[in-house]
């Protein structure tokens, strides 16, 4: 009697145990692919699934995906300015233009004139009273946004419209011993510009300034997509189809409304069936008591694991699904043909 009971408490044991462990791998199994699944729907709208590179560049199987990658911005040909010549390594070199001119400037029904800086032709033709304020008919010279001819960021390409997006802006001090000599004769360098100005502290009508400010070489993160070796705006992105900030982001601060995906996927697929198959293998020992049930039982974890997967993908895309599917049938045929082979070779004997 002791001993009937004692075989059925661990036939209830067993049961227990492997139907826990079942659960346990589908359960995991579960929360991995939806977890991929729902950080998939929200990268969709920023253009697609993201890879976040280290600073190897593009690796095979990466075009077309959306690259996270942090670093600092490499310039392997600096912008030059050939009127002056300056050459800075930046991404962007802005140069600036301004001339001395006269301003209408309106105060409710009041109006009245003022000598000023601006990097805008101011139109005396438009004054209410352009009598006594007459400014020159043009600047000498023209503001230039200049970029570099190649920027690089872990090994990734930047196109125009991401050089172009890089913030920041920082002063850039002319060197005076550099200058053209038709342009020496004429400039003069006062504080961190360069000024026709004969008296810089008091400037007259007609004088002009000219500066320069550079996007700083600083650490940046930059979301976007691979073209090739580039990274470029994503056309299909349901906001501007990029990011650029600066410092060393992760996933959440660029794009917060984007969950991390599941970390060590392979790992946890694989535990998710191996946790389904000794459930399985311990649910058919307490039956059958065969060692050969191992390879059944695996067939069996295979089977489960791609269905509850392959119903996690759905409401995605199709790929997933597909192949999950694909797993499911190929864990099911095992178990239907190591079945029907047990089930020869015991009726054999």
């Amino acid at each position: 009697m002791r001993r009937h009971l004692r075989v059925g408490t661990r036939a209830l044991l067993l049961r227990g145990i492997g139907a826990v462990l079942l659960i346990a791998g589908l359960g995991l199994a579960a929360v991995t692919e939806r977890g991929l699944l729902v950080h998939h729907l929200a990268a969709a709208r920023h253009g697609g699934d993201v890879v976040q590179a280290g600073s190897r560049g593009p690796q095979p199987g990466q075009h077309g995906s959306m690259v996270l990658v942090s670093g600092t911005p490499e310039v392997t040909e600096a912008p030059h300015d050939p009127d002056f010549n300056l050459t800075v390594s930046t991404p962007v070199l802005s140069r600036r233009v301004e001339m001395f001119q006269w301003r209408e400037v309106h105060v409710g029904d009041d109006v009245h004139y003022e000598l000023d800086w601006s990097d805008d032709l101011q139109d005396t033709s438009r004054f209410e009273q352009p009598r006594g304020h007459a400014n020159p008919k043009e600047l000498p010279l023209k503001g230039q946004r200049i970029m570099a001819g190649k920027v690089r960021v872990g090994g990734f390409a930047l196109g125009p419209l991401l050089v172009r997006a890089l913030p920041g802006t920082e002063t850039v001090a002319p060197d005076p011993s550099h200058l053209p000599a038709n342009l020496a004769a004429s400039f003069s360098l006062y504080h961190d510009y360069l000024t026709t100005s004969v008296d810089p502290g008091s400037p007259r009508l007609g004088d002009v300034r000219v500066s320069w400010q550079a996007v700083p070489v600083q650490p940046v993160t930059i979301f976007a997509q691979l073209d090739g070796d580039r990274l470029v705006r994503a056309s299909q992105a349901d906001d501007q189809g990029y990011q650029v900030q600066v410092g060393d982001r992760a996933l959440s601060d660029v794009l917060p409304d984007v969950p991390e995906p599941p970390e060590f996927t392979v790992f946890r697929r694989l535990g998710a069936i191996l946790l389904a198959a000794l459930g399985a293998f311990l649910l058919l020992w307490e039956r059958r008591q065969r060692v050969g049930d191992v390879a059944l039982a695996l067939g069996v974890g295979v089977a489960a694991i791609g269905a509850v997967s392959c119903a996690s993908w759905l409401g995605g895309e199709w790929a997933p699904v597909l192949s999950w599917l694909a797993v499911t049938v190929a864990g099911v045929l095992v178990v239907v043909l190591l079945h029907r082979r047990m089930w020869r070779s015991d009726r054999a004997h």
